[in-house]
């Protein structure tokens, strides 16, 4: 069964709190629930326990979908890892999620607004493979103990952002990691969404989609931007809005079963959430019928 989800992002930013800083959460869950979406993943200002969270949730007709963690597994090893994500797999074990999204970001650079994406840090070829199975070792041990699959989120500014990238992080860890393909970062990172799909679908246990403003992403690319300079700019927008082949994506992933989730920073200020919200949900919707996954 596929379900569409929605990120907070669209309301309120994870990695510059000021963007979309005074939204209540209240007023994201409500247009989210208008727009049509019936789960939402985790945003800083939601609390971080079940008992307080799920009560929100349910007033506004929303399931938890899942909830970014940032793995440090560079510089730490699974155990420290184990001890670092205990409070977060519980949380989204107690609320009944079933993947857990995850990104290394012990080097990332895409929240900080003074560094160019160009400054990304890049893993030397001697360290992918305990790398991989660091992340493989963390990912069945996340399986064991608390039931969720490891999805993981390949991202600008961080060590697997290309596609080449992703093809050699999916190469070196085991079946426990799986891939959470993400349309608006696949195709920035140079790379061909549908061919991530196609290439990778047994291991897809997550979408995010949100779409490219071809001209912000090449303007951003030709001055050397941050990450957070080119989402204030406009590079995101949501689904149907912007370059990306929705239909040609998500043909690739016939049998796909989970959320599909809109996930597209923009500043609030210019791009007005509900409106936003509710294109985001119609054109998916379309997407994924004409696709042919429901």
């Amino acid at each position: 069964m596929i379900r569409i989800g929605a990120n907070p992002i669209g309301w309120s930013n994870d990695d510059m709190l000021e963007i979309g800083g005074d939204i209540p959460l209240e007023t994201c869950l409500k247009e989210a629930r208008e727009a049509g979406f019936t789960g939402m993943e985790l945003g800083n200002k939601f609390p971080r326990e079940a008992s307080k969270l799920k009560p929100i949730l349910e007033a506004h007709g929303h399931a938890l979908v899942s909830g970014w963690y940032s793995t440090e597994l560079l510089v730490r090893d699974v155990a420290a890892e184990m001890d670092a994500v205990k409070a977060h797999a519980t949380l989204l074990r107690d609320m009944g999620c079933s993947v857990l999204i995850a990104a290394e970001t012990s080097n990332a650079i895409h929240s900080d607004i003074t560094k160019p994406l160009s400054a990304r840090p890049v893993l030397p070829k001697n360290r992918w493979d305990e790398f991989g199975a660091r992340y493989t070792n963390f990912a069945e041990a996340v399986k064991a103990e608390y039931g969720l699959q490891l999805v993981y989120h390949h991202h600008m500014g961080t060590v697997v952002q290309t596609e080449a990238e992703i093809d050699r992080f999916m190469g070196v860890t085991g079946a426990a990691v799986g891939l959470l393909l993400d349309t608006g970062h696949a195709t920035w990172g140079g790379g061909d969404p549908a061919r991530i799909a196609r290439h990778w679908k047994e291991r897809i246990h997550h979408v995010h989609c949100k779409d490219i403003r071809e001209v912000v992403m090449w303007r951003s690319n030709r001055e050397d931007w941050s990450f957070l300079e080119s989402v204030l700019a406009g590079v995101y927008t949501v689904p149907g809005d912007g370059l990306i082949d929705y239909v040609r994506v998500l043909s690739e992933l016939q049998g796909y079963s989970g959320w599909i989730v809109v996930e597209a920073e923009q500043d609030p200020k210019k791009a007005e959430p509900a409106r936003y919200a509710r294109l985001g949900h119609a054109n998916l919707s379309r997407f994924i019928k004409e696709a042919g996954l429901i």
